[in-house]
Order: C-alpha cells, then sequence, then structure tokens
C-alpha cells in the first residue's frame, strides 16, 4: 500500500500541486488507540471542530505541517477545536521516534492497519479533513505547502463560528 501512497505524493509534492474539497457528509466514525494511552472515538467529540490529520514518518510535507497543526491546536482548543493526527503506519516506532524529537500538544492515533485510512479514502499525504460540530466532513485537503495553514485557519474559524 505505501507504494501506492507514495506515487500520488511524489507528484503532488514535485509538482506543487494540492486538492482541496468543500462538503457536507458525515465522517467515517473510528477508533484509535492514542499515544496518550487510550483510545479516542471522533463520535464521542462531536460538538468540537476537529482537524483529522493523517500523515506518516517519511512526509516530508507532513513533518513540515505538524509544528503549523501544534500552534492551530493551541490557538483554538479552548474555542471547542481539536487536532487528530492520524498515523498510517504499520509500526507506530518510526512515528513515535518523530514525536520524541518534534513533540506536540494533540493527540496522535495509530491506525496500523489502515482501516481508517481506507475509510477516509486516504491515497495521499499528508491528508487532512475537517470535521464540523455535528460530524459532517466539510473540507478535505490533499497534500501539504508552506502556507496552507492559513487556509486550514479560515475554514476553522468558520466552523467554530457555525
Amino acid at each position: 500500500m505505501k507504494k501506492f501512497l507514495l506515487i500520488p505524493l511524489i507528484l503532488l509534492s514535485a509538482l506543487g500541486l494540492a486538492h482541496a474539497e468543500s462538503l457536507n457528509k458525515p465522517a467515517p466514525d473510528f477508533t484509535l488507540k492514542s499515544n496518550q494511552g487510550n483510545n479516542i472515538r471522533l463520535q464521542e467529540l462531536k460538538g468540537n471542530v476537529v482537524l483529522v490529520n493523517f500523515w506518516a514518518s517519511w512526509c516530508g510535507p507532513c513533518r513540515k505541517e505538524m509544528p503549523e497543526l501544534d500552534k492551530l491546536h493551541k490557538k483554538y482548543q479552548r474555542l471547542g477545536f481539536t487536532v487528530l493526527g492520524v498515523n498510517v503506519e504499520t509500526d507506530s516506532a518510526a512515528a513515535n521516534g518523530l514525536l520524541k524529537d518534534n513533540p506536540v500538544s494533540f493527540p496522535i492515533l495509530y491506525d496500523t492497519e489502515n482501516r481508517t485510512s481506507e475509510l477516509y479514502n486516504v491515497n495521499a499525504m499528508p491528508t487532512t479533513v475537517l470535521v464540523d460540530r455535528d460530524g459532517n466532513m466539510r473540507f478535505i485537503h490533499l497534500a501539504y505547502q508552506a502556507g496552507y495553514e492559513k487556509m486550514y485557519e479560515k475554514q476553522i474559524k468558520q466552523l467554530i463560528r457555525e
């Protein structure tokens, strides 16, 4: 599966292209183990705006994006916003190694069997999904370049106000 994910990632990164989509359909529910030791279920976060970010330690754009997501998490969490970082690697050791050197304040979830990434049709790294307070997917972003966090912030503010 990694080879199939790597090809679109290389193409998107090399070309500097990204895809953003606006929609309004229910976000697939999932429960995953977190780096904080507990399980987190998306459905239990209803009432909050949630940014679900699918990432891998081998993904350069993912590593660049994580500090920006952490800033957004810290800035808006008191307003009912949270970030869930979903690592898609089969072995969580690489993710934990990256987090040791680059800690973040938001929960990291482990999708070691890729069931959740399949539910969300993840085919590029990173993939970012914004979920509104009612549990609906509202925005999906594929890939990352510096500055995308401004677009995320605009969408987060919109969803918080709703």
